[in-house]
């Protein structure tokens, strides 16, 4: 069931993924985005550092708690472009399943500690 997408990532891997898995959400951040956005979510990832936008800091209360849960699901479905944000966010709609999207989602809430 693994197939691998123009991007080089692999969609449909198996997990035990289930809408809004924080576990999972974690393996898939730490294997896909935490080069650019970083381990902490802060923005500060090593390959963040050379797009000319700063990847979003997650910890950042202030801008993510107004942030709809289907906005994030769609940037990172569909891309930061989609979104009227950075063209540098790429469209992840070939690497993942709806749900382990939901579970990034959950994962990358889970960054904004009030």
């Amino acid at each position: 069931m693994d197939v691998t997408s123009g991007q080089g990532m692999i969609r449909g891997k198996q997990t035990s993924a289930r809408a809004g898995d924080l576990a999972a959400g974690k393996a898939s951040y730490t294997t896909f985005c935490a080069k650019c956005h970083g381990d902490s979510g802060k923005g500060n990832g090593s390959a963040g550092a050379s797009l000319q936008t700063r990847p979003h800091d997650f910890t950042n209360c202030a801008d993510m708690t107004p942030m709809p849960n289907d906005m994030l699901f769609k940037v990172i479905k569909d891309g930061g472009a989609a979104s009227s944000l950075s063209s540098e966010m790429p469209a992840w709609k070939d690497a993942f399943e709806d749900s382990e999207i939901k579970d990034l989602v959950a994962y990358v809430r889970s960054f904004c500690k009030k």
